[in-house]
């Protein structure tokens, strides 16, 4: 098996996906150091206009939350035009097959390296469909995705009114207790709803110190307490939330390289135009979510993204900025050395991401120091600045001396079921 000849590769591909991949951890570290009802209930750990952390949450709200992760989709969609099309266009078996063993590793990062908040196997299993529309023209591939985005986005939007009916229900009924007045069955239903919803989070914030104990014990105890969070991932949010989260992106990504946007093709204008309009668009959407949100004294409605009916809209215009600014630095040739260690750092994505699970969970779990919860939000991102520049430096040493990175090295050799030339 020939290795890529990297005068072929499309640098602005490299340096997107490098970019994106560092910037999941802007998410990720959250899920790793803090517990689990953070991430839907932020109010455990934040007080709305008070503190640093709240400074600090906030401006990843506006910048990146699902930006980065949807920059990573649309790069994945891309590939998978690049590997299925074209005149070097691979058959659907080795398709299946490659992506096969990325839902093999997504099962090991879930279940061995303990990281539930895994996107290799949404991937895997959205790449499953892509075969199907891989010969779409662009303009089909954005009806669709339109389509996608438009569901996903009233699913969130019925998902709240229906809480929001639950929780003016279960006041209601408190009032009517109160005046002795009688409750009709409908009422009590929908109250009955909320109350539910509402001891879910109670009782995640009750479990925080048992979720601490276990997780930091030992790797086997952690290892039990992830399981049952595993399992709801893959039977639950992935099925329900994540799959569609990823395929409607990945789809835009295959129109935007179809359209020749991704590769760089267009004018520099094209680009400029793209990255003011995607910022204006989505950060003025992010800062009205973000509003809600402190508004609400951080309710647990409106801390849900998928509760959003903006949320998907918010985050493409945002990853759209992004892309146009990066292309743009690129046409312009600017921060050079910067780009170089992205592009490095992109060309090893599944192993990188990979590493920020074994990192997180050396640091965090019982497998390691058993940090759990003892940095506050803003301090995390210390550890992700630390994980930040050991990428940005081991990259491009490792490439040095090698093509691939190692997963993706027995990636290849898993697919071709031919043994890849590794050194230079």
């Amino acid at each position: 098996m020939q290795a890529t000849k990297e005068i072929n590769r499309i640098e602005s591909l490299d340096v997107l996906r490098g970019f994106a991949l560092l910037g999941i951890l802007l998410l990720n570290i959250l899920g790793f150091g803090l517990v689990s009802a953070a991430l839907l209930d932020p109010g455990i750990y934040l007080s709305p206009l008070r503190g640093i952390d709240y400074t600090v949450w906030a401006f990843v709200e506006l910048s990146s939350e699902g930006a980065m992760r949807t920059l990573f989709s649309i790069l994945f969609g891309a590939g998978v035009v690049l590997f299925v099309t074209g005149s070097t266009a691979k058959s659907g078996w080795l398709h299946y097959r490659r992506n096969f063993w990325l839902l093999v590793f997504g099962l090991i990062n879930i279940y061995i390296f303990l990281w539930p908040g895994d996107i290799l196997v949404t991937y895997a299993l959205a790449s499953f469909v892509l075969w199907f529309i891989r010969n779409w023209k662009a303009r089909n591939l954005l009806i669709l995705a339109t389509f996608l985005i438009l569901i996903g986005s009233l699913q969130n939007f019925f998902l709240k009114s229906s809480l929001e009916i639950a929780r003016d229900a279960a006041e209601e009924v408190k009032i009517s207790i109160t005046k002795g007045e009688e409750v009709s069955e409908e009422t009590a239903t929908w109250a009955q709803v909320w109350i539910e919803y509402e001891n879910g989070y109670q009782t995640e914030r009750d479990n925080i110190p048992n979720e601490i104990n276990k997780k930091t014990s030992s790797y086997a105890s952690a290892y039990e307490y992830n399981l049952k969070i595993a399992n709801e991932t893959i039977y639950f949010l992935i099925p329900f939330f994540l799959f569609l989260d990823a395929l409607m992106m990945m789809v835009v990504g295959m129109a935007l390289f179809k359209l020749g946007i991704l590769d760089g093709g267009r004018e520099i204008g094209f680009y400029i135009k793209m990255m003011c309009i995607g910022f204006l668009i989505g950060l003025s959407i992010n800062a009205y979510e973000v509003l809600l949100i402190t508004i609400s004294n951080m309710g647990i409605i409106e801390t849900n993204p998928y509760l959003r009916f903006t949320y998907h809209f918010g985050r493409l215009f945002i990853a759209l900025g992004y892309l146009g600014l990066i292309i743009v630095l690129i046409k312009l040739r600017k921060f050079s050395s910067l780009r170089f260690r992205l592009a490095c750092v992109g060309r090893m994505a599944l192993t990188n991401y990979l590493m920020h699970s074994v990192i997180a969970l050396f640091i965090f779990s019982g497998a390691g120091l058993g940090l759990l919860g003892k940095f506050s939000w803003s301090q995390l991102y210390l550890v992700v600045v630390l994980i930040w520049a050991l990428q940005l430096y081991i990259s491009p040493l490792w490439l040095k001396y090698f093509y691939f990175g190692p997963i993706e090295w027995l990636w290849r050799l898993l697919t071709y079921l031919e043994i890849p030339k590794m050194v230079r």
